[in-house]
Parts: structure tokens; C-alpha cells; sequence
């Protein structure tokens, strides 16, 4: 363990600990705008500075790490002066628009240009102003709004190992850009959407549909129906200011029903026919020596990334389609038979958590019926943005039901929003389809957490 006084709090934290990390456990703040707990500092921002006794210059404290005896001050005039100036530099060279910012109050550059009182652009910008890029199905990148805080580069290469994004050129040349500048869309980007969710400012975003939802429900001719994402029910709270994991699953159906969609339903049916399908597909490569071991084919973006990086593993991936396109084609089909309705008057909308699954709506396979499985996705965050427009409070609506027989599911497809759940959900499904009878025990924890590999034993009648 090592000792460090910061503040004239003294502070006990292992050896490896930056500054800024022994500052938290502390309780005291360090304002910081390219760190993330999550990912490797790249001290590229250097707002975070403090002053060390017995340093001529103030260093970065996220990447610092303490050392015994060592005296730390956070705040002072000089580091005030340093900190305001560096986001001014930053300022300077930003598309400010925040009115219009898919980031809408939530930008960290924002937050923190109001906590040291910046209110004004003191320098004129020397960037020439740059095209969007609007290349991909399911990221917008505005480069006008991007600090070169690397978050974005770091999530990519080094959590999803893609490296579809990197720094180009030197100095006040630098941005991140693609290969060739080709634009994301035509890179080796898998659409995970994780360089959105790592941005502190409106750099990258998904790409909206709100407006075409929009237009979809205001339009008489249109039959618009939507479905939900496990997760989703779970998520949305949050937005809304509710306790992080509150499930909100019937006051999200009655949301959407304000909204004015014709028919409320739920992913999770399209989870059940999805894990039916991927049992009975377990069951008869284990009986017919086919290729094992059967890896699921719910998520778009690792899809992507195998289609990429290890296509030679292909034939490993279940055949069958993703609960979200499962659920658009008996929409486009079935419902739309026993409804009497035309398929081209209906508009499946989904919501989910991923931005993948934008691409994946768009994928050319997902027309097997004639027509688009989902024409429209939108996040979690895109759903949110639509209620608050409309003036409805998700805390303060009654619980309601969803619209007929595919709102219905079981718990096999509700677990799918969590870690290990499609794998959990087939053992016990297989379970079922070979005994005829259901597991006695039905939680099989084995195979739940976050750990890469997951290994458990099923004793299946004797086997």
C-alpha cells in the first residue's frame, strides 16, 4: 500500500493507483474530461493537471500514478487558469450547437465548461469545418465536435479489438478518421456502437429515425406497430430519473401506446421462437454430428465481427435469425394475414439497446418475406427523446397490457437481456424438447456472468 496526502487528506491506496483514482476513493474531485473508468488513460485532454510538491509543473493526475509521501493539490488558481483555458482551446474548435446535439444536456464538455464558468468562445477557430459522416447504417460521426479525447479509438481497438477508427496525422493536423477516410460505413466498423457510448461529447452518435417513426405514426395509412428489447423494460428508467435497474416493463407499454403506435408488442415473443429454433438446432447437430460448438446469432454486431475478422467460423453460427427479425417477419406475415392488413401498409418499429441492430435491419437477407422484416430501429436514448418530446413521464403513468397474443412470452425469452441468458434459455429448452418435461432446477447459474468462456455439465435423462 502507499501513502500520499491530497488536500491534506491522507489517502491509503495500492501501489499502481493513479492520482486521480486515489482522489476518488477520497471523495474529492478532479474535474477530467478524457478519462473513463472503464479504459486505459490517454491523458490527451489534460484538464485533470494537479500540482505536486516538489514538481516545477503541474501533471496529469489520470495518468500519475502516486507514490509514498507524495503531497498532491488539486485546486488552485493556477490550475483554475490551466483548466479554463484548456477548454476554451477546446471550445474554440467546436461545433457548438447544443440545442440541436443528439447529446441534448448530457455533453461532459458542457458539464464542464459550465463547472469552471466558461461562457464565452475567447479564441476563433483555425479548423476548416468538415462534412458528417453518414456512411453507416447505424453511426453518424461529426468530426466538428470531436476534442481528441481517444475514447472512441481506445474502446475500438482495445475492448473490441476492431481498430475501425484511429489517429491520423500530427499536432493540430490530428483527427480520428478511417482507413482512407472512406467513412465508417465503408470501414471495418461492426456497428456495436460502443465508440457512441464512450463519447463525451456529440462526436458520434446513432443514427436517428425519429423523425421517420414520426411520420410513420402521424401517417393515416399506416398500420405502425412496435416491439421491445428485454433490456429495454430496465433501461428507459433511468432516462426519466428512476433508480438505475427498475423494471418498467408495463409503464413502457403504456408509454408507447401514447405515443400512437397501432400495436404494442414485445420482443420477447420473437425471443421464444428464436430459442425454440436454436434448441431444436442444438439438438439435431449433437444428434447428427454437426458443427459443434453452436455459437447464437442474436447479436448483430458480433456477427459482423465474425463475418470480418474469422469467417472461417461461420458454419459454427446458428442459422436462425435474431429475436428483433424473427419478430418482424410474423408481423409482416402472420399478423398481417389474420388482421386482414396489406404488409406494405404496416411499419415495424423496434427498440434496442444496440446500434447494430440498425444495421442489421438493413441487411439485404432480412426480406425473406417480400418485404423488411423492421423498417425502423431506435435506441434506448432515441425512445426517451420521443416521450420527452410529447410530454409524457414515464414515472407517472398507470401499468398497462400489450396488445394481444404477441405480447405474450416466456421466461426463457426474457432472460435474453442478460449475460449467458440465450445459452441458459436453450439448455432449458432443449431440456424440454428431449424429456418432455421441464428442468427441476431451471437456473443454471454456470453459465451467467461476464467471464469469457463458460463451462457446465446438463445431465439430460442419464446423458
Amino acid at each position: 500500500m502507499v501513502r500520499l496526502t491530497i488536500d491534506g487528506i491522507e489517502v491509503e491506496v495500492p501501489e499502481g493507483t493513479t492520482i486521480l483514482q486515489a482522489a476518488e476513493k477520497a471523495g474529492i474531485g478532479i474535474p477530467h474530461l478524457c478519462y473513463h473508468p472503464d479504459l486505459k488513460p490517454s491523458g490527451s485532454c489534460g484538464v485533470c493537471v494537479v500540482e505536486i510538491e516538489g514538481m516545477k509543473v503541474p501533471r496529469r493526475s489520470c495518468s500519475t500514478p502516486v507514490s509514498e509521501g507524495m503531497i498532491v493539490k488539486t485546486d488552485s488558481k493556477k490550475l483554475r487558469e490551466i483548466r479554463r483555458t484548456i477548454v476554451e482551446l477546446l471550445l474554440s474548435n467546436h461545433n457548438v450547437e447544443c440545442p440541436s446535439c443528439p447529446q441534448q444536456g448530457k455533453c461532459e464538455l458542457e458539464t464542464l465548461a459550465n463547472f469552471l464558468g466558461v461562457d464565452t468562445k475567447r479564441f476563433p477557430s483555425i479548423l476548416t469545418p468538415k462534412e458528417k459522416d453518414t456512411t453507416s447504417l447505424a453511426i453518424v460521426r461529426d468530426i466538428n465536435k470531436c476534442i481528441l479525447c481517444q475514447r472512441c479509438v481506445t474502446v475500438c481497438k482495445e475492448v473490441q479489438s476492431v481498430s475501425a477508427i484511429s489517429m491520423v496525422n500530427r499536432g493540430i493536423d490530428s483527427y480520428v478518421g478511417t482507413f482512407l477516410d472512406m467513412g465508417l460505413g465503408n470501414s471495418v466498423c461492426v456497428n456495436c456502437g460502443q465508440c457512441v457510448a464512450f463519447c463525451p461529447t456529440g462526436a458520434l452518435s446513432e443514427k436517428s429515425e425519429i423523425n421517420e417513426v414520426w411520420d410513420a405514426i402521424l401517417d393515416p395509412d399506416k398500420h405502425v406497430v412496435v416491439q421491445e428489447a428485454p433490456s429495454i423494460r430496465v433501461s428507459l428508467g433511468e432516462e426519466f430519473g428512476m433508480e438505475p435497474g427498475t423494471v418498467t416493463t408495463k409503464k413502457m407499454y403504456a408509454a408507447l401506446k401514447k405515443l400512437g403506435f397501432d400495436a404494442v408488442f414485445d420482443t420477447n415473443f420473437g425471443a421464444d421462437l428464436t430459442i425454440m429454433e436454436e434448441a431444436h438446432e442444438l439438438i439435431e447437430r449433437i444428434k447428427n454430428g454437426g458443427k459443434l460448438p453452436l455459437i447464437t446469432s442474436c447479436s448483430p454486431g458480433w456477427i459482423k465481427f465474425m463475418e470480418t475478422f474469422f469467417p472461417d467460423i461461420g458454419e459454427y453460427v446458428s442459422t436462425c435469425k435474431s429475436p428483433q427479425q424473427m419478430f418482424g417477419t410474423i408481423v409482416k406475415t402472420y399478423y398481417a394475414k389474420e388482421k386482414g392488413i396489406d404488409p406494405a401498409k404496416i411499419i415495424s418499429v423496434s427498440i434496442m439497446p444496440c446500434t447494430a441492430k440498425k444495421f442489421e435491419a438493413r441487411r439485404p437477407e432480412m426480406r425473406s418475406s417480400g418485404y423488411q422484416d423492421v423498417d425502423y430501429v431506435l435506441t434506448t436514448r432515441e425512445l426517451a427523446r420521443m416521450l420527452k418530446s410529447k410530454g409524457i413521464d414515464l414515472k407517472t403513468l398507470p401499468e398497462e397490457e400489450p396488445s394481444g397474443e404477441l405480447g405474450m412470452y416466456s421466461g426463457a425469452g426474457t432472460i435474453f437481456g442478460a449475460t449467458g441468458g440465450v445459452m441458459e434459455a436453450a439448455l432449458r429448452t432443449a431440456y424440454y424438447m428431449i424429456t418432455g418435461k421441464n428442468m427441476e432446477n431451471p437456473d443454471i447459474k454456470a453459465v451467467r456472468g461476464m467471464e469469457g468462456i463458460k463451462e457446465t455439465e446438463v445431465d439430460i435423462d442419464g446423458n
